[in-house]
């Protein structure tokens, strides 16, 4: 029970802080201030249901790409670690990840914005994918596998209802609140960074030495 209660705690955590629904609401705001209320929450909810489809994908078919290109859990865990070390320094320096848009492209994105860029890969962008992998390879029993699962519709789903409830949030904190908000994330990030850094590192150099 503590065992899967913990791995669910790191598997909430670690989404929650990679997806960041927080930093991403201010641009889902600007991409979609030209839609109506109800096209707005559409878009809100078909972005979350892509992302979380894609996750899930990664997550069942991150073990066989490893098998096709020959790669190891611990070298995807080291590029993982860099990967959320930067997303984490760019988080902590309050930096939004926004997605420029010509004028002329901007009916061809509203066409279906919430695919791309919103879903992919701002919303599932490469640190929730190479999350899910690495997690998926945690979960050696069914009831963490479970977990996992149960974790990643929680985050989706609450990255929707921060999507729905934007104008409402943004007035509330403030662009200082987000700030702020958005540096708390990046220093759990860049923990959650040096775990998996050193966690791939370790057994690494072990098999160097000994072979």
């Amino acid at each position: 029970m503590n065992d899967a209660l913990s791995f669910g705690l790191l598997c909430f955590t670690s989404f929650f802080t990679l997806i960041n629904p927080l930093s991403t609401m201010p641009v889902f705001m600007t991409m979609t201030a030209g839609l109506s209320e109800k096209e707005r929450t559409y878009t809100a909810r078909k972005a979350s249901i892509v992302a979380l489809i894609t996750i899930i994908i990664f997550a069942l078919s991150g073990q066989l790409l490893f098998k096709f290109f020959g790669i190891s859990v611990n070298s995807f865990r080291v590029v993982g670690g860099v990967i959320f070390f930067i997303m984490g320094m760019d988080m902590l320096q309050a930096r939004l990840g926004q997605v420029k848009i010509k004028d002329s492209e901007v009916k061809t994105y509203v066409n279906d914005i919430s695919v791309t860029p919103l879903a992919i890969p701002m919303i599932c962008g490469p640190g929730a994918i190479t999350n899910s992998i690495v997690l998926m390879e945690d979960a050696s029993t069914l009831t963490r596998k479970i977990v996992l699962f149960g974790m990643i519709v929680l985050v989706m789903f609450i990255t929707y209802l921060v999507f729905y409830s934007s104008s409402r949030i943004l007035k509330l904190l403030g662009q200082t609140g987000i700030n702020v908000m958005m540096r708390l994330m990046g220093l759990i990030v860049m923990v959650i960074a040096v775990e998996f850094f050193f966690s791939g590192l370790k057994p690494i150099i072990l098999d160097m030495i000994k072979g």
